[in-house]
């Protein structure tokens, strides 16, 4: 490995620290409560190291944002090997649900929290590349289970955003501790539960 090739590997791994160290804080502290001297101190580097990497705080949220996106996206990814495109729907319905309530942290930054996309509204023609993907990558199923003849008489894109909706609204609830606080008789598994009742539903359309 050259000079050169080994000073760009640790370059990366310095901004993943970086970027690890300020995950743990954000949960930990909020993000609020987090600054960027706080991050500095948990990589034991100077705050200007810091700066080298990201211009503020914002900067680093919406690198965790499209970071979560880009595993998501990933994830989906290996659906496409899927031939049955109604058995990939729901397959990706399951790793979505698994996703949110296995990292209901990064779950919040990417859905909940409205920072990183101020991010992209201050930085000119700027993209959400990654969400743009991983939404894409549910209309494309979508639109093939309309070709091989399910969802009669339903529009791609507004039929997409309500199953992607549905599904993230379980989620969200779950995470947020609503669904326990309507007393549900199974509130842990509610959200796999209500899932299996939306397939059901699908299955009619």
């Amino acid at each position: 490995m050259s000079i050169s090739d080994r000073k760009i590997k640790e370059k990366e791994a310095l901004r993943d620290l970086i970027l690890q160290a300020a995950r743990r804080l954000f949960v930990a502290k909020g993000i609020e409560q987090t600054t960027i001297r706080n991050i500095a101190d948990a990589v034991d580097y100077s705050v200007g190291t810091v700066y080298v990497y990201f211009k503020d705080k914002t900067d680093i949220l919406h690198a965790l944002h499209s970071e979560g996106f880009t595993e998501l996206g990933n994830q989906f990814k290996v659906l496409f090997a899927v031939a049955d495109p109604m058995e990939r729907l729901r397959a990706m319905g399951r790793i979505y649900i698994r996703f949110a309530l296995e990292n209901p942290d990064m779950y919040d930054l990417m859905f909940t929290l409205k920072a990183p996309m101020d991010y992209l509204e201050d930085e000119k023609n700027a993209d959400w590349n990654e969400g743009k993907s991983t939404f894409s990558a549910l209309k494309i199923t979508v639109q093939d289970c309309i070709n091989a003849g399910h969802f009669k008489n339903h529009q791609l894109e507004p039929l997409s955003f309500m199953i992607w909706s549905l599904v993230h609204g379980m989620c969200s609830l779950h995470n947020s501790q609503r669904s326990k606080g309507v007393h549900l008789e199974n509130p842990d598994s509610i959200v796999e539960q209500g899932y299996a009742a939306f397939l059901q539903i699908m299955e009619t359309l």
